[in-house]
């Protein structure tokens, strides 16, 4: 995983986890990897994964069992709720970028529209 500097870590591990659950790679009610191998497999602190981990713990996405780690929610509405804002931030994201690029929002769906017909052909 490539950290940009701009961001805190701790919050774009909640990011990658965020979306590996949204993609189905960690599924409801599942057992996440320890906060240790985490850690190795991010190569970043142990306490820089625990930061995220507890904040994914205070939304709910996480819970925890104790002596057993982490578990992905079996919240279906809050992992919908949780789909729909990485697909806003997207969105808001893609939004900015091309207003930095001149493009007026009233043009975008015909931007992409044609972007998304030429990748079909």
């Amino acid at each position: 995983m490539e950290f940009k500097d701009n961001i805190p870590i701790y919050l774009q591990i909640e990011q990658y986890l965020y979306r590996q659950i949204v993609l189905g790679k960690m599924k409801a009610g599942e057992k996440i990897p320890s906060v240790r191998k985490l850690a190795l497999e991010l190569t970043v602190n142990v306490n820089t994964v625990q930061r995220a981990l507890q904040q994914m713990n205070d939304q709910g996405i996480l819970y925890t069992k104790q002596g057993e780690g982490n578990f992905v929610t079996e919240d279906t509405e809050l992992l919908a709720k949780t789909k729909q804002t990485l697909i806003d931030n997207e969105l808001d994201e893609f939004v900015q970028n091309m207003e930095k690029l001149g493009v007026k929002k009233e043009n975008l769906i015909t931007i992409l529209e044609k972007y998304l017909k030429k990748c079909e052909g």
